[in-house]
Order: C-alpha cells, then sequence, then structure tokens
C-alpha cells in the first residue's frame, strides 16, 4: 500500500448490502498494511452499531434518518425532521473529519454516508461511493457530483449515471469463504447422495407473507417424496409459527426436508445449493452471480424505487434467474418453477452461465485497486 494512506473512513449503514463491502475492503486493507487506521461512520440507530464493531472496528455515528416519498402530514412532518438531521450531520461530519484526518473516505450506501462524502470531497480528501444496487439510491445520486468516483456491481449500471466517466465496474465483495468447491460444501452439509439442493430464505421485508407460500411448497415436496434436498430459513418472525405447523403436520419427518430459523452456515449452504429460492437484495445478488448459482427470485415490493426488481430483472435478462412476481409467487408456482429446473442439469448449466457472467469474483481487490488509483 502506498505510504501516504494511513487513515481511511468508510460511511455506510441502514442494510448489510451495504456494511459488508466497506467491512471487506477495510479488511484486504489491513492485510495489505496493517498500520492502517480505520474510522466507520454510520447511523446512531442503524444495524450497522452492531455490525462493525462485532468486525473490529472504531465506530462513531451520525443522526440521520429517510426521507418518505409521501405527501400527507405526517410523511411531510417526517422529511421536515430528517431535513433538520441532515443540516446537523453536516456539522458533525465536518468535525469527524477534522478529529480524525482521513486520506479517503469511502461510502457504501445509506444516509450516513452523504454528509460525510460530500464534506471530504469539499475539503479536497479524495473520495468514493460504492452503489451495490442495479440503480442509484438516492444517496448515490446525491453524491455522484462530489464523489472522485462510483464503483458499480455490472456494466449495465452505468447508463443510470450521469456522469458515466466516473462509473467503475467493480462488482460487490463476496466474503471469501464462499469460494470452497460444491463437493467441500456438501460433504459439510452431510448430503451423501446424487440429489440437487434447494436453498430457499427471505430475509425480513415480506418474510412472514412468504413463508405461508413455503408450506405449501413443503407440503407439494413431501407429496412427491421430496425429489431433492431442500434448506429453508424462516426468519425469526415466522419461525416459531412455521415450526408448529411443521410439526402438526408432521412435516418435520419428512427426509430431506431442513427447516430452520436461520442459516448460520451460509457460504457451505450457498455453495452447495444448485438452485437459491429468493429475494433480490444486493448482497444475494452479488452471492449468486460470484457463485454461478441459478435462481428463481422474487423481488420484495416493499423496497424503496423498487431496486429488487431492477436487480433481479438483469439476472433473469442474462439467463441466470426466473423471476416470479409477489403476487404470481403461490407455493405451486415456486415449486413448478423449481422442480423445471432442478430436473434439468443441461437448464442448470445454461442458467450458471447466465450467472456467471455477471460474477467478479474478484471485486474486493477491484474495488481496492480503484480507490487506491485516487491518492496518485
Amino acid at each position: 500500500m502506498e505510504a501516504s494512506l494511513k487513515k481511511v473512513i468508510f460511511t455506510c449503514g441502514g442494510t448489510a448490502g451495504h456494511v459488508n463491502p466497506a467491512i471487506a475492503l477495510a479488511q484486504l486493507m489491513r492485510e495489505k498494511d496493517p498500520e492502517t487506521e480505520f474510522l466507520f461512520v454510520g447511523a446512531e440507530r442503524g444495524l450497522e452499531k452492531d455490525l462493525i464493531p462485532k468486525a473490529g472496528y472504531d465506530f462513531r455515528s451520525i443522526e440521520v434518518s429517510s426521507f418518505q416519498r409521501s405527501l400527507s402530514p405526517s410523511g411531510i412532518a417526517h422529511n421536515v425532521k430528517s431535513l433538520k438531521n441532515l443540516a446537523l450531520a453536516g456539522s458533525r461530519a465536518r468535525a469527524i473529519l477534522r478529529d480524525f484526518r482521513p486520506d479517503l473516505v469511502v461510502g457504501t450506501g445509506g444516509y450516513a454516508s452523504y454528509p460525510m462524502v460530500k464534506y471530504a470531497a469539499k475539503e479536497g480528501i479524495p473520495t468514493a461511493v460504492h452503489e451495490s444496487n442495479m440503480v442509484p439510491g438516492l444517496t448515490t445520486k446525491m453524491l455522484e457530483g462530489y464523489a472522485g468516483c462510483i464503483m458499480v456491481g455490472f456494466e449495465e449500471c452505468r447508463q443510470h449515471y450521469k456522469h458515466p466517466e466516473k462509473i467503475v465496474v467493480t462488482g460487490t465483495p463476496v466474503r471469501g469463504d464462499f469460494f470452497q468447491t460444491r463437493e467441500q460444501a456438501r460433504q459439510k452439509l452431510g448430503l451423501t447422495d446424487d440429489r440437487p439442493l434447494a436453498v430457499s430464505f427471505w430475509g425480513s421485508l415480506g418474510a412472514r407473507f412468504m413463508n405461508e407460500h413455503m408450506l405449501d411448497f413443503f407440503r407439494l415436496e413431501a407429496r412427491d417424496g421430496m425429489p431433492f434436498h431442500h434448506i429453508h430459513a424462516a426468519g425469526k418472525g415466522s419461525w416459531d409459527t412455521m415450526r408448529q405447523t411443521l410439526e402438526a403436520e408432521q412435516l418435520t419427518k419428512t427426509p430431506g426436508l431442513d427447516v430452520r430459523e436461520y442459516i448460520y452456515d451460509m457460504a457451505d449452504v450457498m455453495r452447495a445449493a444448485d438452485l437459491v429460492i429468493c429475494r433480490a437484495g444486493a448482497s444475494t445478488v452479488s452471492e449468486l452471480t460470484a457463485l454461478a448459482v441459478p435462481a428463481v427470485i422474487v423481488p420484495s415490493p416493499y423496497v424503496t424505487n423498487n431496486h429488487q426488481e431492477k436487480n433481479a430483472r438483469i439476472l433473469e435478462k442474462h439467463g441466470g434467474a426466473q423471476v416470479i412476481l409477489e403476487k404470481d409467487a403461490t407455493g405451486e408456482a415456486l415449486y413448478r418453477a423449481a422442480g423445471e429446473i432442478l430436473r434439468s442439469p443441461e437448464l442448470r448449466r445454461s442458467m450458471s452461465a447466465g450467472m456467471a457472467e455477471l460474477g467478479i469474483p474478484d471485486a474486493t481487490e477491484r474495488i481496492y485497486r480503484t480507490v487506491m488509483a485516487l491518492r496518485k
């Protein structure tokens, strides 16, 4: 690493898709130069407040809040408060910059990124933004004029920016433990036969609704004698209800069906999977493309700017995924789609190739080279 780069601020938050790329880059920078100092800046009430200290990094907070599109009295009141928070966040950001004196500021999404990147750029500090979604979020749009460069996941992202010359296609980092062989992963999971593995999970937004459909999916699997292995994560909000239903219908005794509250060994499970049934959050999309795993995707309709469907459509365009909108995603429809893919090795190979076209396994290294070039 260049000797002049000794202090780096990462600013991120809101979702794991924003936090994880920053942590991955910090870890690589630390490997290349253990003397580098890091500071993470995020929102006081965001999940980053827990994730970042657990990863071993210092954390400072800025009071920021979202903006609503609604023009209702409550929506207007919320946005007025958000504007006040944003004004106060500017002075807080400047104070952090004066105190820490970074050589580089990298924003990876979330409202806290805005004041930190903006005021760093105004002070002549090199800045970069990483956008993990197909289309830029509000924060990235607001920072496009300030940031030295904007790093994106796919070449198709470039068309959504006013300054395409600032865009660098780097991909989105995926944890290193995902990159094992499929055979190693299946062995860890105790899968000893030749049946393919389906993996399903829904995240938090709308998970309860989708889990109701998954019960129908499980019933169809059991009826057909479990034609494939299936690991499903219900999530905290749905686990108790789902477990009670599975026990009442004796579906817990179905061989090959593994329903859990949470998938703690996600690296093994994703690597062993022949098909993933999921939402289209940025982290999931980066994992699917890096591992070249076929997918049936039900984009969450509950996210701002419908960015999950836009993420999913690019995978569909390249032949790596089948997209089913939530209104059409019954248990029967999902089971039919999954069965068609899992019964056809040829179709799985074709979909895997489509995913691989988009995958960038060395995304962290690309991001590192890109931000280091800003110092030259």
